[in-house]
């Protein structure tokens, strides 16, 4: 590498990045190290968020919902706003979306969660309590991020009704027009 890098006037090629991305290079002119053994790269993890009581809590939202999740090592209990998640969320496809981030991670019944929320409808709360679940899980195992990033859990859904617009019915339909 050095001899083409001195040939070619010190530009560096794009096999020469190629080299360094490998970890096979050699030490050049400029005396940068580039062999293998000294590339090994240790990624650093942060540290994880845990309570006094071994707890990990973070905020979920989704439409106009809130939740604020506690999560902690258990058997697998989820409760909302005091009531077990069976009677809060009867419908079983609102049971699902809560155990999604569980069966990302592969963490299923290894979690008690206790969650209180607020605002909206079943279904955005769900999806609010759901996403609380995800980012408390990175804050008590930073190393669940990757899985839970990947699966779409960590990102907010943004997505809200659209307001209703002067002179219209709704946010888009508008009143029947009348020829006479």
């Amino acid at each position: 590498m050095t001899t083409d890098t001195q040939a070619s006037g010190g530009k560096q090629t794009l096999e020469d990045l190629k080299d360094v991305m490998d970890g096979t290079a050699s030490t050049g002119a400029t005396g940068v190290p580039g062999t293998a053994g000294e590339q090994a790269v240790e990624v650093v993890l942060p540290e994880p968020k845990i309570d006094d009581l071994g707890r990990a809590y973070a905020t979920g939202k989704r439409k106009n919902s809130i939740a604020r999740v506690w999560i902690k090592p258990g058997n697998g209990k989820v409760t909302i706003n005091g009531r077990d998640q069976e009677v809060y969320f009867a419908r079983p496809v609102l049971r699902l979306i809560i155990r999604q981030p569980f069966e990302a991670a592969e963490r299923v019944d290894s979690y008690d969660v206790v969650a209180t929320v607020k605002g909206g409808g079943l279904s955005g709360q769900a999806g609010a309590v759901r996403h609380g679940i995800s980012k408390s899980l990175t804050y008590y195992e930073p190393s669940l991020r990757a899985p839970l990033k990947a699966g779409g859990f960590m990102t907010r859904d943004s997505r809200v009704v659209e307001r209703k617009k002067y002179g219209r019915k709704k946010a888009r339909k508008s009143f029947q027009f009348s020829k006479r």
